[in-house]
């Protein structure tokens, strides 16, 4: 058997066919869905007159759902045909943003919203273990920095297009309708990726909790859940902060932009670190950026800042993220590829969902300032970890690619 027995590609090449689609998938997968992301405070707000803390409530159901599957797929990705679990799993993700359409109440709402995530939690570690796949080993890093960019510009770019339609059209329909059709081309685009069979693993292990969380990448988990808190306050609540706080109407949507400018500078440069193996000094820069970032989102309460504090977030975890993924990849088995991308998106998940929890009931029933707060000190928490623990952790155990 070769060294890789998933590695089912037929270019050599970076930017081969297969791996352009699998990018092209993932946008629009988390284009359709943060299409709405920074909308959806002001939507239950609107519609229901919700409280900020119920919407923080209804906003991470779909986390906890993600969370509920997400290792599970892990394991599904690893011993199944990847590319059915990957259409089977994208047709339903795209096929419940009607729901949004058709809910009338909270409780629906927050209902559909949930059952989002199941697919959503599915698609991603399937469609980013199918993106490795189709990869050339030899460029592997290189290529999971620049797949984790198509998701994250779309998280960055998406809310900026959200907005200005909204702001435009007044219409919430419009929006939900624009993201299911987006979906659907993300799934015709899935649908289209080749895969060669895939050569059966002897001596396969047995089932343990190693097959559904990669338990070699405990500490780095625990790391980036910190960093995940602090993006899920973020990304849920600046739209409604810039608003009601510093009178901001129109500006969330450069917020957005300049995110993504940070985070398409940081991917193109932190690029050929990872490409040479810097893989701890590229986390390390994100990690520091990001908390200069949020520290001045949180201390300065004017436009300039409001503004500053995007870029530097969005470099800072455009160093990070990527840089992470590598760590977790680098630490598994070759056989466990789909449970590395299962558990750094768990990991991102759990911060993801306590932010938008601790967000909403900070912001109810504290003020702006301390939910931005609390996020600030979360990274700093998060940074003193990683360089006091994390990076010696992960290079300790770090497995021969």
């Amino acid at each position: 058997m070769s060294k890789d027995s998933t590695d089912s590609i037929t270019s050599t090449g970076l930017w081969n066919a297969n791996y352009l689609r699998a990018m092209a998938g993932n946008f629009l997968l988390f284009f359709s869905f943060y299409l709405l992301t920074p909308l959806l405070p002001i939507y239950l707000d609107a519609q229901f007159h919700a409280d900020k803390d119920l919407i923080g409530l209804v906003l991470s159901g779909y986390v906890v759902a993600a969370l509920i599957v997400r290792p599970f797929s892990g394991f599904i990705v690893d011993t199944f045909n990847r590319k059915k679990v990957l259409v089977g799993c994208f047709f339903f993700f795209f096929i419940l943003f009607a729901g949004y359409i058709g809910a009338g109440t909270v409780l629906m709402f927050a209902i559909v919203r949930t059952l989002h995530g199941l697919p959503f939690g599915a698609v991603t570690v399937a469609n980013s273990t199918v993106a490795m796949d189709v990869l050339p080993s030899e460029r592997r890093n290189e290529g999971i920095g620049y797949y984790g960019l198509s998701n994250n510009l779309a998280m960055a770019f998406a809310p900026t297009v959200g907005i200005y339609i909204y702001s435009v059209s007044d219409n919430f329909q419009l929006l939900f309708w624009i993201a299911l059709i987006l979906a659907m081309a993300g799934f015709y685009a899935v649908s289209t990726i080749k895969l060669a069979p895939r050569v059966a693993l002897r001596n396969k292990p047995k089932i343990s909790l190693d097959r559904f969380f990669l338990t070699r990448a405990w500490l780095m988990a625990i790391n980036l859940s910190l960093f995940g808190l602090c993006w899920g306050v973020m990304s849920n609540y600046v739209a409604i902060y810039g608003k009601e706080e510093l009178g901001i109407t129109n500006g969330t949507g450069i917020f957005f932009m300049l995110l993504s400018f940070g985070l398409f500078a940081s991917r193109l440069q932190g690029a050929k670190a990872l490409r040479d193996g810097r893989i701890v000094r590229n986390c390390a820069e994100g990690v520091v950026l990001s908390l200069l970032g949020y520290t001045l989102f949180a201390a300065v309460e004017m436009p300039w800042a409001y503004f500053l504090s995007a870029v530097l977030i969005g470099l800072g975890n455009g160093h990070m993220y990527p840089a992470m993924l590598t760590m977790f990849v680098q630490v598994a088995r070759h056989d466990q590829r789909g449970t590395a991308n299962s558990s750094i998106l768990t990991s991102w998940d759990i911060g993801m969902g306590l932010g938008i929890l601790m967000g909403g009931m900070l912001v109810e029933y504290v003020s702006y300032s301390a939910a931005f707060w609390t996020t600030a000190i979360m990274q700093a928490l998060g940074t003193a970890l990683f360089f006091l623990f994390t990076s010696r952790f992960f290079l300790s155990r770090q497995l021969e690619q």
